[in-house]
């Protein structure tokens, strides 16, 4: 597997992560909610992206060659 095709992979992953979130917090859950129960818009900003972010480095570190 090329680097470009592992790449691919890891922006389509963190796509549908990404939207699999926003559906789960803003149709679910709902954002202020969350925000009322951590107590902070920023706190709950920074624990949204990282749970975005690390699964996605997280498959590039485990496909990578």
């Amino acid at each position: 597997m090329t680097k470009e095709e592992v790449l691919k992979k890891l922006a389509f992953y963190g796509a549908a992560w990404f939207a699999l979130l926003v559906l789960l917090v803003d149709g679910i859950l709902g954002f202020q909610t969350l925000a009322d129960r951590l107590g902070s818009y920023a706190l709950t900003e920074v624990l949204l992206i990282l749970l975005v972010i690390l699964p996605t480095v997280a498959v590039y570190i485990f496909t990578k060659e």
